[in-house]
């Protein structure tokens, strides 16, 4: 009997022993990763943007380009992962943060009280302001903003350009990019739009893809508008960007890239 329950208890030792060297193992594997770390573990930068150009846009091959494209790819080079771009809804780029479907907003977004609320918001990296586009053969007549009060607006669902129109009291259409408030305009199905200037510079006006249309008035604020990338809440690669950019900038291939896509006159000195 004694025996026995001496087995008995060395048994139930070798049970625990394994028990608590189980849980430890759980904790170590549990123990949370900061958000850089998540990130080269994955061996990708997922990339959250809109077609945008002169920002994020497709070449002939599909491939993404453009300033934010190009300098995010040499950022995830840096960081020794692959970069990966995925489309989403502008309206819902925080809650795209915070489920982890991607790991930044990089695509010529304006540092709104909104979106530092809601996010880890780099640097500003480039000037922006908001245009008001129409048809060329009309622009004589929308000249102030007083004389935009019987149009109908074509603005990118969430966008700092549809609070701009909203604040004015202006009749709008939500749509679900910039790219596509142009081609409502192109079309006539909206009388105006309102882009980012960056946009409005690449996009609109004589030898570029909307030559029939113009840009009028600036919905600019007086303080003016800057364009940051955002992360989740408290991530650490905020301040990994922020040194990429000093060094990018010191070094001349973020004003390299950005004349390649003729924004060079809206960086701003690191």
């Amino acid at each position: 009997m004694k025996k026995l329950f001496a087995v008995l208890m060395t048994m139930i030792m070798v049970f625990s022993l394994a028990a608590c060297g189980g849980t430890d193992n759980k904790d170590d594997s549990a123990s949370p990763k900061t958000d850089l770390e998540y990130v080269k573990e994955k061996g990708k930068l997922v990339v959250g943007i809109t077609d945008y150009a002169p920002m994020d846009y497709k070449d002939a091959d599909g491939n993404w380009i453009g300033f934010d494209a190009d300098m995010a790819r040499a950022f995830a080079e840096s960081l020794g992962v692959e970069v990966e771009f995925t489309e989403i809804d502008w309206d819902n780029k925080i809650l795209e943060l915070e489920s982890k479907a991607i790991d930044c907003v990089w695509n010529g977004m304006t540092l709104s009280d909104e979106v530092k609320a809601g996010m880890s918001t780099s640097n500003p990296y480039c000037n922006n302001s908001q245009m008001v586009i129409v048809p060329a053969d009309k622009a004589a007549q929308y000249q102030t903003i007083e004389s935009l009060a019987d149009l109908t607006f074509a603005v990118e669902s969430g966008s700092v350009g549809e609070d701009e129109v909203e604040a004015l009291n202006l009749a709008t259409t939500p749509v679900k990019d910039q790219a596509t408030a142009l081609m409502e305009v192109a079309a006539g199905t909206s009388d105006a739009a309102v882009v980012d200037s960056l946009m409005a510079g690449a996009m609109v006006g004589e030898g570029t893809s909307y030559d029939d249309l113009t840009f009028t008035v600036s919905l600019n604020s007086e303080e003016g508008e800057v364009f940051g990338v955002g992360f989740r809440k408290d991530s650490d690669i905020t301040a990994a960007l922020n040194e990429f950019f000093k060094t990018a900038y010191a070094d001349g291939s973020m004003m390299e890239c950005a004349e390649t896509y003729g924004v060079q006159a809206a960086i701003i000195a690191q």
